[in-house]
This record gives C-alpha cells, structure tokens and sequence, in this order.
C-alpha cells in the first residue's frame, strides 16, 4: 500500500552518495558523535551536512569499527549496506601495507660507523742476562661502511711502534713495517655477499680478514705473537698485502679461497713484485663451526713454501671450573726444509669476576720457520705463556701476563691496557 511504500527505507546502494537524508548517513553521524571516530577529513572534524561517497562513509565506519564498544543492530545494518567497500578498502590497506614493508625492507642509506682501539703495553724481557724493558702502543682507528646494509667497506687508520719492543711480544702483523709511530692505512678492502657466497676485494688486507672462520677460541686477550696462530703458524701466518678471496658458508659449513701478496702494491714491475709475484700467499680453508665448537683444515702455499694444518676448539655452554680448549697441528715445508708447529690453548670465562678471563697456553712455534722466513736455527723452540684480563669496564681491561720461549732462553713480563670505543 501506499503508506507501507512510503515507510520502507530505500537502500543507498541506488545513490552514488550517502546524503545526510539517508539513514546510513544518519546513522554514521551518530557514531561519530558517540565514539569520536573522525577520519578522511584533513581539519580532523566531521563535515556534517555534506554529501559522501560511499568510500567515504566506509572509511568513516572502518575507523568507528576500532572503537565501538557494543554491536547494536544499527551497527551491523551500517556493515552489511557498506560491505563490498569495506572489503575494497582493506584490500587496498593491506596492498599499501605491503608496499610500505617492502620499501622499508629495502630502503638503506649509506652508514658509516667508527670503532677504535688502543693499546699501552710495559713489559721487560730477560733474555740471557740481558734485561730489556719497553713502553709501547697501537692505535687503530676503523670506518666501516656499509651501502645496502650487507657490504662492508673497511678502512683502518693505524699507528704504533712495537717493531722495536722485546722480541715477539705484541708485535705488529707481517708485513705492517710501520714501527715509526707514522699514521697508515692498515686495512681496506670490500666485501659483499652473493647469495651464500661473500666476495673480498683489498688492496690493502689481511688473510684473516677473508677466512670463512677462524678455528681458536685463543687468546680472549692476545699476548704473545706467535700463540694467535690456532696452532698452526705455517699456515695462518697472517700474510698482509692486496689480494681478494670468496667463501661460501651455508647451515655451519663455510669453504675459503683466498691470495694475499705483500708485493702487490710495488710501483714497478721488476722481479718478485706485482700481484701475481712470487711472494703471493694462496690460502684455501675447509671448516666448520657449531654453536660451541668448530675444526678447519687449511692449506697456504707459494713459491718454495707450503703448509698444512689442522686446528679446532671447544667450549663449554656456560662458563665456570671448565675452560674452553683450543687446539692445532701444522707441517709442511719451507725452501726445501721441513716445519712443524702445535699449540694448545686454555681460556676460562668469567675466571674469579664476571667478565674476566684467564687463559694459558704451551706450543711449538715451529721448526726452522717463523712466519712464512726460514731462520735456519732448527730447534723446535717451545713457548708458555699465561695471562689474566680484568675487564675493568666495559671498554677498558688491563691484562698482566708472563710467559717464557725455551729455545731463545727468554723469559718476560708485560701489563697490557687496552681501550676501545
């Protein structure tokens, strides 16, 4: 009948807008006023007396839907009329949402962070009746900077003067001839990953810097030069120079290969210098490394030098009376004479205080070869040394330690302080 035609409520999906006469419209002013869900107007108020499209009216509703407290009958009338665009708008929420994680992920801008360390060592050796003391240090300021977030461009400022401190004690690597106290670039190179592979390119690096792992948990401080080695000094004898390597690493198993020349950055061209010279150093490094506990074969050859060695470690999951242990074996052969080295090493965490360490160590630095140099002695020098590092802060630890080379006769004492930041 008439009347009855005149009663039903014409449904607003006949408008293309919600006119404040429509009941939805109506019914929206009403939320609004009772939860204060106010969206899609920039002065943040509601223009009410004004028509909406239905988008509008849903991104109304969508932001009361956060609010209410009750569903009333009204409520769910107001979500069946505006479904299909509630549907449209969170379809397209979820697409921006998706868009904004994604640029987030991948947005990175060019970081560059500075950490430095130094270090004040005094200690005296004395080596058959002849007491030496020295105050020496090293200082090495580093700049790594990344592009995309998974690169790494390093680039080492480093000062010191350890070349003419007691024999073999904290001395700068091989190859690092600065003992003057002159400020040079001590490391720069780049790396990047490839899917499970990272790629190293330096002109001036380290072969430590691009080994998949390095197999010893020795020293937590270091002391003596010739105990850094994981046991096997013919082989991780720290070569510094240019040169470039890949390791692949992937679920604990990581594979090297790797060249460092310490004649790579010659000027000239004559014999014995170059990249490709006779003094590059090829290392290659198969290993792997569990969560406490790891072993690496390795092999580093050049012309008239090649070595084999064998090192790995263990430590216990929580610190207390058992130390970790490291351990390695090398041989191999140098100008025709043969070498052998071995060390065995012991650090306890948190020995005595929380945070300190104390380790000790006892090996052979190896027959008729210090670092990659034939110094034709033939003796297998045994070396012992201990030390105890208290971590007085979180940046500064002050390391005493003594330690006594059988072949030389030497016996020394030094007190180490390290600072970094």
């Amino acid at each position: 009948n008439k009347y009855a035609a005149e009663e039903q409520v014409t449904s607003i999906s006949q408008f293309s807008d919600v006119k404040p006469t429509d009941w939805a419209y109506q019914a929206l002013s009403n939320l609004i006023e009772r939860y204060g869900c106010v969206a899609g107007y920039p002065s943040g108020t509601y223009a009410g007396g004004k028509a909406m499209t239905r988008f509008e009216a849903a991104a109304l509703l969508n932001a009361c839907l956060d609010r209410v407290t009750e569903v009333t009958d009204e409520l769910k009338k107001l979500m069946a009329e505006f479904e299909k665009e509630l549907a449209i708008l969170k379809g397209r929420v979820d697409g921006l949402e998706a868009k904004v994680g994604e640029l987030e992920a991948q947005q990175f801008s060019t970081t560059t962070k500075l950490s430095g360390l130094a270090i004040m060592t005094i200690g005296g050796t004395d080596a058959d009746g002849a007491d030496e003391l020295s105050f020496n240090y090293d200082v090495r300021l580093s700049f790594l900077t990344s592009f995309t977030g998974k690169d790494l461009l390093k680039t080492t400022l480093r000062s010191g003067n350890f070349d003419t401190a007691y024999a073999a004690v904290g001395g700068l690597e091989y190859g690092y001839a600065n003992g003057s106290g002159a400020v040079e670039i001590n490391r720069l190179f780049y790396q990047f990953p490839v899917g499970d592979f990272k790629f190293t390119l330096g002109a001036v690096t380290r072969q430590d810097d691009m080994l998949g792992m390095f197999p010893s948990l020795y020293p937590s401080d270091s002391m003596l030069d010739i105990t850094t080695y994981a046991g096997v000094r013919g082989v991780y004898n720290l070569t510094f120079g240019s040169g470039a390597g890949v390791t692949y690493a992937k679920n604990g198993f990581n594979a090297s290969l790797l060249f460092v020349t310490p004649k790579g950055v010659a000027d000239s061209q004559a014999d014995g210098d170059g990249l490709f010279s006779d003094a590059a150093m090829y290392t290659a490094q198969v290993g792997y490394a569990a969560e406490n506990w790891g072993v690496a074969a390795a092999y580093t050859g050049s012309d008239d030098y090649n070595q084999y060695g064998l090192s790995a470690y263990w430590a216990p999951e929580t610190s207390g009376l058992i130390p970790s242990i490291s351990a390695g074996f090398g041989f191999g052969e140098v100008a025709d004479d043969d070498t052998t080295s071995w060390t065995v090493g012991l650090v306890w965490s948190d020995a005595f205080v929380k945070g300190n360490s104390l380790g000790i160590a006892v090996g052979a630095e190896g027959t008729g070869v210090t670092g990659i140099i034939v110094d034709g002695s033939g003796d297998d020098d045994i070396v012992i040394e201990g030390y105890y590092k208290f971590q007085a802060t979180d940046n500064i630890s002050v390391t005493p330690g003594v330690f006594y080379l059988d072949g030389a006769d030497v016996f020394g004492a030094v007190v180490k302080t390290t600072f970094t930041f």
